[in-house]
């Protein structure tokens, strides 16, 4: 295992010199939040934070993105054709993505990169991005992503590691992808790596003992869905909901998406927009019948997908990474960690 030392003075210079070669992203201070955007040539990601408001998923699958375009003019022999949009899959990286949305890339894999269909928007970009994550010191009180099998130093769906250990950072090469973006960057030389190794573990420990928040999982797959489904406690856990959508649009791990086509004129483009199933329109049929019309049905959507249905059908843990943004956004203070404990020990 290779790690790189890099002085604090070197780091705006290695981002220098990866303009010419990678789009950069990275978290900025935007009013009083962070969030994600590609980098300016000569801007500097603001690493002073605890974690975004969004999570950088856009960067791989933008809120919206237009996938063809096409005229109505019969004058045109074209006219009715469906023609693909050039897009940049360039190679692009994004700096300070914490580990919990690093493995959310993971977590939604299975549903863009499926054996039996593809999505060649979602998989191009995400094979252009190199992930250089940034380990967490000092994570929310809302974060729970060691229970959901993640960490504030995990590693899965990470090219490189950073941590920041006050006078320096440490990078801990993970994939030929990370080590392709540090030989672009020029940064630092090795070091011994053992003495790293030990050093980042040790602080892997200290930053585990300060999540305080737990859910239990281990019950879920063994639960029944139609047990589950039919339980007593969703009219409580969907009292308060307002079906505003922010915990879907704030969560890393959720990827449903609508279709629409926008004419103007002759021109038209045909694309695609984040979805929540929290909206009553997101399971209108053109019959007019809705399977979910009300919030309640919702709501159980919601959770017995990422805490059933997702446990169920990959075997691949639940469908959350622990970031706790839902958490913290949600404006009637529905928590998934008290549904979660409801369905884990539901009927047991």
């Amino acid at each position: 295992m290779k790690f790189i030392k890099i002085d604090k003075e070197s780091w705006a210079k290695g981002l220098e010199r990866l303009d010419d070669s990678f789009r950069l992203f990275g978290p900025v201070k935007q009013d009083k939040f962070h969030n994600f955007k590609e980098l300016d040539k000569g801007e500097l990601p603001d690493l002073s934070l605890l974690n975004t408001r969004l999570s950088p998923k856009s960067v791989v699958y933008p809120q919206s993105e237009v996938m063809f375009e096409y005229t109505l003019d019969e004058n045109k022999e074209d006219h009715h054709i469906l023609k693909e949009i050039d897009k940049d899959y360039s190679p692009r990286a994004v700096i300070g993505i914490r580990p919990c949305d690093a493995k959310a890339f993971l977590v939604v894999k299975p549903n863009f990169d499926a054996p039996e269909y593809k999505d060649p928007y979602w998989i191009k970009s995400y094979e252009a991005t190199t992930f250089v994550g940034y380990a967490c010191d000092t994570p929310c009180s809302t974060c729970f992503c060691t229970p959901a099998g993640c960490g504030p130093f995990h590693e899965e769906g990470l090219d490189l590691l950073l941590v920041d250990t006050n006078d320096h950072y440490l990078i801990k090469v993970i994939t030929e992808k990370g080590e392709n973006f540090l030989s672009a960057a020029g940064w630092g030389a090795e070091v011994d790596a053992d003495a790293a190794s030990d050093q980042i573990e040790t602080m892997r420990h200290t930053a585990e003992a300060k999540i305080t928040s737990r859910v239990s999982t281990d019950e879920l797959k063994d639960k029944n869905i139609t047990d589950l489904f039919e339980a007593s406690f969703w009219e409580e856990a969907a009292f308060a909901c307002i079906n505003c959508g922010t915990c879907t649009y704030a969560c890393p791990t959720c990827w449903c998406f609508d279709i629409q086509d926008e004419t103007y004129g002759y021109y038209g483009i045909r694309m695609r927009n984040w979805d929540s199933c929290m909206y009553p329109l997101f399971t209108l049929h053109g019959s007019g019948h809705n399977p979910r019309d009300t919030k309640i049905q919702r709501v159980r959507q919601r959770f017995m997908h990422k805490l059933k249905y997702y446990v169920d059908k990959y075997e691949n843990g639940i469908q959350c990474v622990g970031c706790g943004r839902c958490i913290r956004l949600c404006p009637v203070n529905i928590d998934i960690r008290r549904v979660c404990e409801l369905m884990n020990s539901y009927g047991g």
